[in-house]
């Protein structure tokens, strides 16, 4: 025997396979099964050999291109190095003792002797490539984990068989080992040690093979089920998906792609061109993300891939299992076996399932980083035609909404092609079972496809033009709202606006509403096409429908298959729509018309321009014409004109910010900017002016005295460590100007472009600022000073002047030389010289706005802070957040949604169970009895479910469009109802946030995530009840499976949950940041701080991804963990089906099978919907965080006795008034008594800090009273409604804001007034002919903000709104401090003629102004320090009169 297998073995040296096929009665037909001799010593110990060295030197050179920097030795990669040798030597010990003790028979049996120098040869060259790995930065790869896998494998057999035969002859006798005794125990704990040894390194490259070191991320999750995860409990983002690694590489192929479509067309006219390139910016976009990331990705397909061929793989198997319990003579093994394949190919499926979906995430977070970047980048540089035609919340929806839809798309894109061949190919698999009636269901396949490419391009269409276009508006809308708020309160226009968001919200949640019943149509058309798939199977299979088990259960494993891609392919083409759609909007975007280089040129030569001629956009008008002029260097240039007149409109030509049609710019050196209006960051006082430079103490220290910023630090909580609020909210316009003068006198720059920076000062403030930074004497007296100014006391001392019309310069020199002229600028001159000698010396009031405070006082050290930092909750979501969510929707609709859930379920566990009884049916001559009853019962239970399925869904989403749309109006009504001092302690990026991200999880994800969850649980219920009722033991094995699978869920989910809300926490500061920096794009290009920006944008993206990296690593651990749990089940089912082969039926066993197999499916997909559920619970919980904030008081009384006509003689009383900005500080007021008569004009006056605009602000209820009251006409204004109050006075503001919209609904928002009124308004307010001019007259479109119209008529709209209301008081805060002297005057008489019957409280920025006022209030430390006629007052010869005699008027 023994001469016979070797010679046998000599025979097979070459052909190793043929011993396996001569002797299948050994290996297959036998109770004992094994495979040869040379079988095991051959290809079991060869494959493994032969794949590494193949593959070696590819994967090497691969090592050798991706350098990660080398790895320290670590004490696990020490113990794989010493087990490694140790496992080498034995193949050495063995080679030896057969080459001394069996030489003469090697020539016989050579390959005996080779096997084992290749094991050890092979295992010496893992080794060799776990230290090349390890210094090129590579933890571990599929590559090696592969290999130990096939070595595991492979040396089960050999060990085995060494097992066997040490139980059944006590001693081994095969041509190694012979009869000796101690070599038999050698190599069998040799075998022992390298089965054991290779198992360590499979595992520990499992482990690693993600690149995540499993045991951290053990750590986090059980540190996040004992304590709430904070950000230093994050891991750092890896190298590779950082946003400088991954955007610094994609910007240069997209800039390059842009170059192409640029120059594709040159010689077409200007619109083709750009129709062309806003159709293909899509596919460029997606085409530049393929070739940075696809061929990563690749590697997840190639996964996806090789689960589809284990998937498939399953049917076949259960297919043997079914034929094995009908063959009553099949030995018990076989059974076993076949349960135990299955088990591995479930789990080796469930593995290779998860490897793909965290490579999809992966891509996905990376794609995310990379458009945020390129969407970042872009805003720094989009010209401002382009920038008009997107606004700023239409910028955040594109790195919230559209970056989350790639996303999306990245996870679900292979489906979009694997699902039709995972179609194909179960329908293949059933033609191979069931034959030509295979055919009927694949006609109800292919005839479903049609009906749902007809609903996706439907909702496609909705999303596109309809939902989409409705949230960009909303987000529009509630940017400006957000930004102009304090507009809003001053004139209780919060439910005009709040109509408006509404109106949007509810088109929007229409065409969603549409978009879902027709995905619900979608959904249960696929559902029930794996129904009629089967019923036409069995109608169809033969003439007298006879079925049997494995008919019956493998179609159905099959089945359940098909349903996976049939489901997914709806969702994966809606995601593929919804991504194409982003994809345009995000192109157009990235390809819209940039700022060309050239526009400005640096030269050494001083700043100047030949012939220019610019306008704001390519198409547009020009807005500069034929201008000539060169500035020499050290020189100070003033240009002055009236509003509108293109004075800024030069500066920003000279900046490069306009389109040069014609003739040359030129700028030697750096150039520093203040435009008009003042940029400020939400940072310190010091960091707005420091502005990324290091703060030399010394001239920090003379730049804040020259800019006249010491007073103000003096008032302000920390000094210049206060924080100042986004827009400079808790400033006032003068110390704002100051800020950003100070910004750019700090730069030391060449060349200062100021944009009329005096006008928000008093007269001896700007004097001082002129003296001491703009003048010939001033801090910047050796740099070029271009100056936009109003002020005619300047003009003197520049060495240029420049006088603009419409456009053009039409005159230039020295003031003496245009006065020697006596043109329009003499006259100019001669008329308004007197009055602006006359201008007052008072400061500007710099009160600090009010910031919001909790009732306990503040510690010292957080004075200076004023933002609110977007805070994560702990723990597990509140109980109360579901309550609220489903408390919106009715427990009317709920509770009936549930039992058609259970009834739906029912339906599905009846039918499955009515076939399993058909396939046990005995069959009698030919057929079973009563197949039509059956086939029409089963026909019935699956069309109940069909509708079921639909009625659910659809349900499911009404529901959740309810529940979305009262929480929407709840933060609406929330937020507009809360006072000022919250939207200065909260950026905006953490609200914008809510209203973009937050509610668009709830309007889709919430219900998306509901609805998996009850489908698949109650799914669950159903395969638990068929184990059960099969094999009832399997319920040892079901409920500790169960605990189990709740344990390692709750340690998830508490970890998962909070990770969630870091996550949407740092999101936030993105939006911010975005959003600052899309308004001060001008200023960051003019200082060249694009990088330090960029820099800072990507520090807070990179934030963002370190929480939501852990978070989907820890989503695939979690899924692997309970997949593993649900291949138990599995596994039990088919091992107890085995051992109870004698009493169960192929029916019930193919039942319960073929339904176990789907556990991990579900499983995978409870925990993917409720964790979904969980995590976007959270977007509930963070839209109501603000129903628990302070709010104002009530808009309106009910019952309230107010007259219609009230204010009927604008008395105002103000008795022991005071007024605090925040708890802990002194009152900003304090016990002002006061009564201003009927009809009165009063002037208000004061230095800085005096309390000048507290009065106001008290006025308006815009700040409390802390003691004392206010009435007007004899009502406490305590006792009315906030808008009865604002909507009955009138305040002309300093910062004139306004809206995107027509020009009339920025002047009536409500409709009030006719359109003779509105035009007569804007004829007093010197409007008439601007607005008369204009295209569309009173219905121009604003752009956001009021960009497309200059400051000054900006203000001049604010004065027509005061004019059209025209209340008994009005208020006016420096109401003209942007407008040249000339309008100033004509407004001024305006006032005094319209609102001569009122009375009027002036905050006075020239003082001539109220010379003629029956009263001037003299603020002074939040009392009235003098109160008379301004005549009495110069005769007391008090402060007035000592401000008087400073301005020149005495």
């Amino acid at each position: 025997m023994c001469v016979d297998n070797l010679s046998l073995c000599s025979l097979d040296l070459y052909f190793p396979f043929l011993s396996l096929l001569q002797d299948w009665n050994r290996t297959w037909y036998t109770a004992n099964p094994d495979l040869t001799q040379c079988f095991q010593n051959t290809v079991l110990v060869w494959v493994p050999c032969i794949y590494l060295w193949l593959l070696a030197p590819f994967y090497c050179l691969h090592l050798y291109c991706h350098d990660h920097g080398r790895i320290h030795m670590s004490c696990l990669c020490t113990a794989k190095m010493v087990l490694g040798f140790l496992l080498a030597s034995f193949g050495f010990v063995e080679f030896f003792y057969i080459l001394l003790e069996r030489s003469h028979e090697i020539q016989q049996h050579m390959v005996f002797l080779l096997s084992p120098i290749i094991r050890s040869m092979t295992v010496i060259l893992a080794l060799c490539i776990i230290q090349l790995e390890r210094i090129r930065g590579c933890r571990s790869s599929v590559f090696l984990f592969l290999f130990w896998i096939l070595a595991v494998v492979c040396s089960l057999v050999p060990l085995r068989a060494k097992i066997q035969l040490a139980m059944d002859e006590g001693i081994a006798s095969d041509i190694v080992v012979l009869q000796n005794p101690f070599i038999f125990q050698l190599t069998h704990y040799s075998s022992i040690l390298y089965l054991f040894t290779v198992l360590l390194f499979s595992v520990c490259a499992l482990f690693m093979i993600t690149r995540v070191n499993h045991l951290s991320l053990c750590r986090l999750v059980v540190k996040g089920y004992r304590a709430p995860l904070a950000e230093e409990d994050l891991w750092t983002l890896r190298e590779e998906d950082t946003s400088h690694k991954i955007i610094s590489e994609l910007q240069q192929d997209w800039t390059a792609e842009c170059a192409k479509i640029q120059n594709r067309l040159p010689d077409q006219a200007q619109l083709l061109r750009k129709l062309q390139k806003e159709q293909s910016s899509g596919f460029i976009l997606i085409r530049t993300l393929a070739r940075k990331f696809g061929p990563y990705f690749l590697t997840g397909t190639l996964c996806i891939i090789f689960h589809d061929a284990f998937m498939f793989a399953i049917p076949q198997v259960l297919s043997l299992l079914l034929g094995f319990m009908r063959d009553e003579d099949a030995p018990l093994w076989k059974g076993y076996f076949y349960a135990t394949l299955m088990f591995l190919l479930s789990c080796l499926q469930s593995l290779f399932n998860h490897q793909y979906m965290y490579t999809c995430f992966t891509v996905g977070m990376r794609v995310k980083t990379a458009v945020m970047g390129l969407v970042y980048r872009k805003s720094l540089v989009i010209n401002s035609a382009s920038r008009r035609t997107c606004t700023v919340g239409e910028i955040v929806n594109l790195v919230s909404a559209d970056t989350q839809k790639l996303m999306d798309f990245v996870v679900y894109f292979n489906a979009v092609w694997l699902a039709p061949i995972e179609i194909a190919l179960c329908l293949f698999f059933l033609w191979q079972h069931l034959g030509p009636s295979a055919l009927a269901g694949i006609a109800t396949v292919i005839l479903i496809f049609p009906l749902n490419g007809f609903i996706a391009k439907k909702r496609s269409k909705l999303q596109v033009k309809i939902q989409m276009k409705f949230m960009d508006g909303r987000i529009r809308l509630m940017n400006e709202i957000l930004n102009g708020i304090k507009i809003l309160k001053f004139y209780a226009w919060e439910k005009a606006f709040l109509e408006q968001v509404l109106g949007y919200r509810e088109k929007e949640l229409k065409a969603l509403k549409k978009s879902q019943i027709l995905y619900s149509i979608s959904i249960a058309s696929f559902n029930s096409s794996s129904f009629l798939v089967r019923a036409l199977f069995y109608v169809t299979l033969d003439d007298r429908n006879v079925l049997d088990a494995q008919k019956v259960f493998v179609s159905m494993a099959l089945i359940n298959i098909l349903k996976t891609p049939l489901s997914q392919l709806p969702f994966a083409i809606s995601t593929t729509m919804q991504a194409v759609v982003s994809l345009r909007r995000l192109g157009k975007y990235l390809c819209s018309e940039e700022l060309k280089v050239d526009n400005v040129s640096k030269a050494p030569l001083s700043s100047g321009r030949k012939n220019g001629t610019f306008s704001w956009s390519t198409e547009g008008p020009p807005c500069l014409r034929r201008i000539n002029v060169r500035v020499p260097r050290g020189s100070l240039v003033a240009v002055v004109g009236h509003v509108g007149s293109g004075k800024s409109s030069l500066l920003s030509a000279m900046l490069g910010e306009t389109e040069k049609r014609s003739g040359q710019v030129t700028v030697k050196g750096s150039v520093a900017y203040v435009p008009q209006q003042a940029w400020i960051q939400n940072a310190t006082v010091q960091d707005n002016i420091t502005f990324g430079r290091e703060k030399l103490k010394t001239w920090y220290q003379r730049v804040l005295e020259v800019c006249a910023l010491l007073p103000d630090l003096d008032i302000l909580p920390a000094g210049d460590a206060t924080e100042i609020g986004e827009k400079g909210l808790n400033l006032s316009g003068g110390q704002k100007q100051r800020v950003s003068l100070a910004r750019a006198v700090y730069r030391k720059a060449d060349v200062y472009m100021l944009d009329d920076p005096l006008s928000a000062v008093d007269a001896h403030v700007g004097q001082h600022i002129f003296d001491k930074v703009i003048g010939p004497k001033g801090v910047l007296r050796d740099k070029t000073r271009i100056l936009v100014t109003h002020g005619m006391s300047f003009l003197p001392q520049a060495d240029l002047i420049l006088v603009l019309v419409d456009g053009e310069i039409t005159e230039s020199g020295s003031y003496q030389e245009l006065l020697s002229r006596h043109g329009a600028f003499a006259d100019f001159i001669h008329t308004f010289a007197n009055t602006e000698r006359k201008e007052s010396a008072i400061q500007r009031g710099a009160n600090m706005e009010p910031v919001s405070e909790e009732e306990q006082e503040q510690v010292p050290e957080d004075l200076g802070k004023l933002t609110v930092v977007d805070k994560a909750r702990t723990g597990r979501v509140r109980l109360e957040m579901y309550k609220k969510y489903f408390k919106t929707i009715g427990l009317a609709i709920i509770i009936p949604i549930v039992f058609l859930y259970a009834f739906q379920q029912g339906a599905s566990l009846a039918y499955n169970y009515w076939l399993s009884m058909w396939a046990d049916d005995p069959v009698v001559n030919g057929t079973q009895i009563d197949t039509d009853l059956k086939l029409a019962v089963f026909g019935a239970l699956g069309f109940v479910q069909g509708i079921a399925i639909f009625g659910t869904t659809v349900a499911i989403s009404i529901c959740g469009i309810i529940a979305s749309r009262h929480l929407h109006m709840d933060l609406l009504i929330n937020v507009l109802r809360s006072p000022m001092s919250f939207f200065e302690s909260t950026p905006s990026g953490n609200l914008l946030n809510r209203f973009a991200k937050e509610i668009d999880a709830i309007d889709c994800m919430v219900p998306e995530g509901l609805k998996m969850m009850l489908s698949y649980v109650f799914k669950l219920m159903e395969v638990c009840i068929i184990v059960l009722m099969a094999t009832p033991f399997a319920a040892v094995i079901i409920l500790p499976l169960a605990f189990l699978y709740a344990f390692v869920q709750s340690f998830y989910v508490a970890t998962s949950c909070q990770l969630r809300r870091l996550e949407a926490v740092s999101r936030s500061p993105i939006y911010t940041h975005f959003n600052e920096t899309v308004q001060g794009a001008s200023v960051i290009r003019a200082f060249g701080e694009q990088s330090r920006f960029i820099l800072q944008a990507n520090k807070r993206v990179d934030f963002n991804q370190t929480s939501y990296f852990p978070r989907f690593v820890a989503t695939r651990w979690l899924a692997v963990n309970l997949e593993f749990v649900g291949n138990g089940v599995v596994l039990a089912a088919a091992i107890l089906s085995v051992m109870g082969k004698s009493t169960l039926s192929p029916g019930i066993v193919g039942l319960a099978v073929s339904h176990s197999l789907q556990v991990t499916g579900i499983l995978s997909w409870i925990v993917r919907s409720w964790t979904d559920v969980e995590n976007n619970i959270v977007s509930v919980e963070r839209v109501n965080e603000y129903a628990e904030t302070a709010k104002e008081a009530s808009w309106s009384k009910e019952g309230s006795t107010l007259p219609l006509a009230w204010p009927q003689t604008g008395t105002i009383e103000f008795q022991d008034y005071g007024l605090q900005y925040r708890k802990g500080l002194e009152l900003a007021l304090k016990g002002i008594t006061l009564n201003i008569h009927e009809r009165e004009k009063v002037g208000i006056v004061g230095r800085t800090g005096a309390g000048k605009s507290s009065l106001a602000l008290g006025i308006f209820r815009i700040l409390e009273a802390a003691k004392g009251r206010i009435f007007i006409d004899g009502v406490n204004i305590e006792d009315i409604g906030l808008h009865d109050l604002r909507s009955r006075i009138t305040i002309i503001p300093q910062d004139p804001v306004l809206f995107s919209g027509s020009l009339r609904m920025n002047l009536d928002p409500f409709d009030t007034y006719t359109d003779e009124e509105v035009w007569s308004s804007l004829e007093l307010a010197h409007l008439k002919n601007f607005v008369s001019n204009l295209p569309d007259k009173l219905n121009h479109e604003c752009s956001e903000g009021g960009e497309n119209l200059s400051l000054g008529q900006r203000q001049l709209v604010c004065l027509a709104r005061a004019l059209l209301r025209k209340t008994k008081i009005l208020v006016l805060d420096e109401a003209t401090a942007a407008v040249d002297l000339e309008t100033d005057t004509l407004i001024q008489s305006t006032i005094r003629t319209q609102f001569e019957d009122c009375t009027v409280l002036t905050i006075a920025h020239r003082l001539n102004t109220i010379m003629d006022y029956t009263r001037v209030i003299v603020m002074d430390r939040g009392h009235i320090s003098e109160m008379d006629s301004p005549a009495n007052l110069i005769t007391q010869r008090g402060q007035f009169y000592r401000m008087c005699r400073e301005a020149g008027l005495v």
